[in-house]
């Protein structure tokens, strides 16, 4: 399944790709000691001596980056791998020693010796590649955000419980020492009560409207548009980040409201304690965006000033209020009684200045990888760092924002029964088309 492509003829070695792959894993944590074997031995959990069978559908960009740390683990044999782009998956395959390539993830799930995938495709297959893979009972890394549509996050959570797999969440910054430490020392109440959290302004997705152009060959580009309709090539639609890539357009993403704003409230989500819930509120200050399109190649500034009005706010149960203004957009900004504090990718800073400094010389012990988390996980059966709930949670809060800015108008969210509240124009845009034979799974 294609992701974060070049050309799908671009080549990989295996030394470039691995030691990329240990370079990221190294800069991360180090991981875990364990004594690979061969077989599982209790059910889909392996045991000590046992190997997790892994594979990947979606090698682009940052599905190989994913891929390639969880081959690099001694813990791992690769069987694997799956990408709309050919080309590009058997040049990841050679690089990782994978011995199939296929072109529809379904041949993956459909093999018994697969015990997990990890998986990095635009967000419109996300969740009928990870519902899928759920109920085959293989073990699941999806890429963030993790959904296109709130309804298929609830989905995915309900197939991940079913069958009892793991699933992890690339919100990587989870993992991170200095994230998790002021995440936690805010939740435990270290600032005091918090009066004020200050987020970035990420941008909405716009419409795109771009000429044919040739298919590459090896590309499937039917499969690549998957459950939306089918429409002519492009390469500024194929890539992710160009002038601009399906990041930007609807109905592929939810624009960087999804694509940096995920990693943002996650953050912010997990500081106050919110993982389970979500707001009540979101509150509009201005009037309906009305989206751009794109009918050539351009890069995403236009797109990117018109998507940032009107201006939004959420509001929990509690009072408190989260404003899209001068945070970060890898993180928030938390104004507590006792300080201010500031968390992000990696990064932790407070005012006083002193109160950071302070954290992270009595915590000078590392988390551990993201990718070995989830594979921990995986041999023990506890959740993960970033749990398919957090993940959805977190995506929910961004499309709740997204909806706002169409509508131009304050709404009211139920986070239990995940409606908005006596609202039939806000709750008709929590779905999308689907084209016929890509339905979502049975859950």
């Amino acid at each position: 399944m294609s992701t974060h492509a070049s050309s799908p003829q671009s080549r990989v070695t295996r030394r470039g790709f691995l030691q990329k792959s240990m370079a990221a894993s190294a800069a991360g944590f180090g991981f875990p000691t364990i004594i690979p074997g061969s077989a599982l031995a209790n059910g889909n959990r392996p045991g000590a001596n046992d190997r997790i069978r892994i594979a990947s559908i979606g090698v682009g960009r940052q599905g190989s980056s994913v891929f390639g740390r969880a081959a690099n683990d001694p813990r791992t044999e690769v069987v694997c791998v799956c990408d709309v782009n050919q080309p590009r998956g058997e040049a990841i395959a050679k690089a990782t020693g994978a011995k199939d390539v296929y072109q529809d993830y379904r041949r993956v799930l459909d093999r018994d010796d697969v015990d997990a995938i990890t998986t990095a495709t635009p967000e419109h297959w996300r969740a009928n590649i990870c519902i899928a893979a759920a109920l085959a009972g293989k073990h699941v890394y999806a890429e963030k955000p993790l959904t296109l549509t709130i309804p298929e996050g609830r989905l995915m959570v309900k197939a991940a419980r079913r069958t009892g797999i793991t699933f992890q969440v690339g919100s990587q910054q989870r993992s991170q020492r200095e994230n998790f430490i002021g995440c936690e020392f805010i939740r435990n109440g270290g600032l005091g009560k918090i009066r004020e959290v200050y987020a970035a302004n990420y941008e909405s997705p716009w419409l795109c409207d771009l000429p044919a152009e040739r298919v590459p060959a090896g590309l499937d580009w039917n499969m690549w548009c998957g459950p939306n309709e089918l429409v002519p090539y492009n390469k500024d639609l194929y890539i992710p980040r160009g002038n601009p890539g399906w990041l930007s357009f609807r109905p592929y993403s939810g624009g960087e409201m999804t694509g940096w704003g995920t990693h943002g409230f996650d953050q912010i989500q997990w500081a106050l304690g919110r993982d389970q819930t979500g707001p009540t509120e979101i509150l509009v200050d201005g009037p309906a965006l009305e989206l751009p399109t794109y009918h050539r190649a351009e890069s995403m500034d236009r797109g990117k000033a018109i998507c940032s009005q009107p201006r939004l706010s959420f509001r929990y149960a509690d009072g408190l209020t989260v404003r899209l203004d001068r945070g970060n957009r890898g993180g928030g900004i938390f104004v507590g009684e006792k300080g201010k504090m500031e968390v992000f990718r990696g990064r932790l800073t407070s005012n006083p200045s002193d109160l950071a400094k302070e954290l992270l010389a009595e915590h000078p012990r590392q988390n551990g990888s993201h990718i070995g988390n989830w594979l921990d996980c995986c041999i023990s059966g506890k959740r993960p760092i970033a749990d398919v709930e957090n993940g959805h949670r977190s995506a929910t809060v961004c499309h709740l924002l997204n909806i706002g800015r169409l509508l131009g108008r304050n709404l009211q969210w139920d986070p239990d029964q995940e409606t908005f509240v006596n609202d039939p124009e806000a709750n008709a845009m929590l779905t999308r088309p689907v084209r016929k034979g890509f339905e979502l799974p049975d859950v």
